[in-house]
């Protein structure tokens, strides 16, 4: 039993040991192998690798996934209007340079956020200081975004970060003048609408009198061509009753004869004063008018 205590002992030696110097990488992370307290290596690809025992060597882990800074606080910025707006940010950013890193912030978090969000609040503050209320909240924002983003990577490259996307999540104004800003908006909208309805009145009065002109023209081309057709009917029948009654003018005497009197003696009320051996009441006396049988 005496003997084999040293044994056991010298395999937990071994085993702790061998522990010690063996270390994994996970996919999402690096790996730093210090010695001595000096940066010897990065290690970027997942895996099993072997180190020397503390206190020669030791590994320290940094997340490789994107990150996101969504800051608690709203921060205020001026316009070139002089207008105060309250703009809510988040970031998506990584370590790319872990060396650069970890020799600038020391490998801590908190203190990369830091960096970042001062960047970030000195990049909004000039870039919105250059546009107006409504550019910041509608036309130039996109271009806001990518000119902020472009400025607050290109300083944070200095401490081994890229930043991936810088977005903002709301754009407000501050109580003391919102109420200014919204009368000022509909007093705009208004406008506009007062505008349009202008312009539609218009187009619609143009419209109004292009169709009267069309219908005045079409009546008046309808009506032309009615008359036409009328007094080529007309001289036609015209044409009909001359060559008919050439034919027999006694006939056709006779025929306006009996036409005169239908429209003559068309009412009962009618009363005519005339002498009946006048020429008129000729067809009265015989169906040759008096001139023989």
């Amino acid at each position: 039993m005496n003997r084999l205590f040293p044994f056991v002992v010298a395999v937990l030696v071994a085993l702790g040991l061998a522990q010690s110097m063996i270390f994994i990488v996970d996919q999402r992370q690096f790996a730093i192998k210090y010695a001595l307290g000096e940066i010897r290596e990065v290690i970027d690809e997942p895996g099993l690798y072997f180190k020397l025992p503390p206190p020669f060597q030791n590994v320290e882990y940094h997340d490789k996934r994107i990150l996101t800074i969504d800051n608690a606080e709203i921060d205020r910025f001026v316009t070139s209007e002089k207008v105060n707006v309250l703009l809510d940010s988040y970031i998506k950013w990584r370590i790319f340079n872990p060396t650069a890193y970890i020799r600038s912030v020391q490998g801590s978090e908190r203190v990369a956020q830091d960096r970042i969000l001062r960047i970030l609040r000195d990049a909004l503050q000039n870039e919105v200081a250059k546009m107006t209320m409504a550019e910041v909240i509608s036309t130039q924002r996109d271009t806001l975004m990518k000119k902020v983003r472009d400025k607050v990577n290109e300083d944070s490259k200095t401490i081994g970060v890229e930043i991936v996307d810088v977005r903002l999540k709301r754009v407000d104004f501050e109580p003391n003048v919102q109420e200014r800003v919204f009368v000022r908006m509909q007093s705009e909208r208004k406008r506009v609408a007062n505008e349009r309805r202008a312009t539609g009145s218009a187009e619609s009065e143009k419209i109004r009198a292009d169709a009267d002109r069309q219908r005045e023209v079409l009546l008046a081309e309808a009506f032309r061509d009615a008359q036409r057709t009328k007094g080529e009917g007309d001289g036609k029948a015209a044409a009909i009753y001359a060559e008919a009654f050439g034919r027999n003018a006694e006939f056709a005497e006779f025929y306006r004869s009996l036409e005169a009197y239908r429209e003559s003696f068309r009412n009962r009320s009618d009363v005519l004063v005339v002498d009946p051996s006048a020429d008129f009441f000729k067809y009265f006396r015989g169906p040759t008018g008096g001139k023989g049988k």
